[in-house]
């Protein structure tokens, strides 16, 4: 009877914690605050009292609103991509060719599984991405345009 009773009020947990998810802060604040009326609770009744310290709420979503900003739209030129048992090498080659080609060129290399990418240029219009794809592809003729997120990082640097 006791195992039933801590199932019972583990289910019950999960199941408040994991609705609440979905809910508006405001919302999930109004439903702990009403008490607890569940059968067979060894304390009887229950409230929970959320407070919420200084401004909180609008400090997060103001960083939330931050974040979305810090990322743009952009493009970049893809000059290696490969997933044979030679990619590893291969990217590195690339790389170092490109870096001594073009310095001066941001260069990002990455592993998205299950291909090795170089990927070059941080370039906010196609245009801009055109341009440089035609420059490089005498060196890299397989050279693509690609659209990428890039971060205001990406374009101080």
């Amino acid at each position: 009877m006791m195992r039933r009773l801590l199932f019972l009020s583990l289910a019950l947990s999960f199941a408040a914690v994991f609705g609440a998810a979905a809910q508006s802060l405001d919302a999930f604040k109004r439903q702990l605050a009403e008490p607890a009326a569940a059968p067979g609770l060894l304390f009887g009744r229950a409230q929970v009292i959320a407070v919420e310290y200084g401004d909180a709420a609008r400090t997060v979503a103001e960083a939330s609103r931050a974040e979305r900003r810090d990322r743009f739209p952009g493009y970049r030129v893809c000059i290696f991509s490969d997933n044979g048992p030679e990619a590893r090498e291969g990217a590195f080659a690339a790389r170092k060719l490109f870096e001594e080609t073009f310095p001066g060129v941001k260069v990002c290399m990455g592993y998205d599984i299950p291909y090795f990418k170089v990927s070059v240029g941080n370039c906010l219009t196609t245009e801009e991405a055109i341009i440089l794809k035609e420059r490089v592809s005498a060196t890299f003729p397989k050279a693509f345009v690609k659209s990428e997120e890039l971060s205001a990082a990406d374009l101080t640097e």
